[in-house]
């Protein structure tokens, strides 16, 4: 959902899990089997209308979370003051009958209110710093260019706690921001992966970041300072190029921004490169997630490098955060976010919140540790 628009998905018609390092691209494999045999009846044919499933993918190969593509049972879609409902049902050897899905929406209210304090999970503050001047150390080295390291906030929530609390403060709080919800992976991310869309692509890159301002002039000042920043200029364009390069094979045309432009959110200013481009081979938006993902954003470069420092130097699992979360759409059309500003729940009600920070050889330990602070407040105040 973004800028109170956006799909929601009630009950499970299909759940498809994957794992290891064919992750995405099974997914799109298993994804194009799943239509072939599909029924489809949509008089609208619009982005978002007919068979599509919601997705979130394991940022490393060897997460022991699974990554899982599911077909609700039914879709609610609005966008341009317009709202769609999509029923779905298997079919086949003890399936329902026909109409049997055409049961009417029913409301519930919203559960009881909670509020929950997140603590420092395996890489407390201390913790972090360390890692992060031993990110410092690696680049000075010239092992990496570019590494993003991450921590984790810890803490449980009520027994079947209503999770639309969370969500809907987040959409709130963050109406520019992708606000999802996927198999208890919830956040609010201000990062488009990809967007594919009839032939089309565009993706809007986040790399450099700074805190608001206490008030319009000071504001003004911190969005100059970022804008001008080399260290955060460095972090930004390492992230344009991974994707760039990326995408460059799967496009015949691939355009940029011609400058890093600032993006306002209410607790931080971001730098962002916007990219559009015409796909050239039939990708779709699950073939662009395996290509792109993980970007320089969220791992680093060069990226294999990366991956191998990250996992010294995080002693946790990141499960799906900074992985890609969004929905797929039957002609292979979707839009995919990068999952950040997110928190993990459980179904035992245990919940896993994280901030990473993109350190390049300019990088302070002290300011990495305050920049995640700032990137936790969607998360935190969600939930407390």
């Amino acid at each position: 959902m973004r800028r109170n628009q956006g799909l929601a998905g009630i009950g499970c018609a299909l759940r498809l899990e994957f794992s290891g390092p064919t992750r995405m691209t099974d997914a799109a494999a298993a994804w194009k089997r799943v239509v072939a045999l599909a029924t489809v009846t949509d008089p609208l044919a619009r982005t978002g209308t007919g068979l599509l499933a919601f997705g979130a993918f394991a940022f490393d190969e060897s997460s022991a979370q699974t990554s899982v593509l599911i077909v609700p049972e039914i879709i609610v879609g609005r966008e341009d003051g317009q709202c769609w409902v999509t029923r779905i049902w298997a079919t086949g050897q003890g399936a329902p009958e026909h109409g049997a899905a055409q049961n009417p929406l029913v409301l519930h209210p919203l559960g009881d209110e909670y509020r929950i304090a997140l603590l420092p999970g395996a890489l407390p503050p201390d913790d972090f710093r360390s890692a992060v001047s031993s990110g410092i150390e690696r680049i000075r080295a010239q092992q990496v260019n570019k590494v993003v390291l991450a921590r984790d906030l810890v803490g449980r929530v009520p027994a079947e706690s209503d999770l639309r609390r969370a969500i809907s403060k987040l959409a709130l709080g963050y109406p520019d921001c992708w606000t999802y919800a996927v198999d208890g992976l919830i956040g609010s991310s201000p990062e488009t992966l990809i967007r594919a869309d009839h032939g089309s692509v565009n993706a809007r890159v986040l790399a450099g970041t700074i805190s608001r301002g206490v008030d319009a002039e000071d504001d003004r000042e911190a969005a100059l300072t970022l804008a001008t920043s080399s260290k955060d200029g460095d972090e930004h364009e390492f992230a344009v190029q991974s994707v760039l390069k990326s995408l460059r094979p799967h496009t015949s045309v691939l355009a940029t921004s011609e400058i890093p432009f600032t993006v306002k959110l209410p607790n931080l200013w971001h730098l962002a490169t916007d990219l559009e481009g015409t796909l050239s081979d039939g990708s779709t938006s699950l073939d662009l997630i395996a290509a792109l993902h993980p970007t320089a954003a969220v791992a680093g470069t060069p990226t294999d490098s990366a991956l191998s420092l990250i996992r010294e130097l995080e002693p946790f699992d990141r499960g799906r955060y900074a992985g890609p979360v969004g929905w797929v759409g039957a002609d292979g059309d979707g839009e995919w976010a990068i999952a950040l500003r997110c928190a993990q729940v459980a179904p035992t009600g245990g919940i896993t919140a994280y901030a990473g920070c993109g350190i390049v050889l300019d990088s302070d330990p002290e300011r990495e540790l305050a920049e995640t602070k700032m990137k936790f407040r969607p998360i935190v105040e969600a939930f407390g």
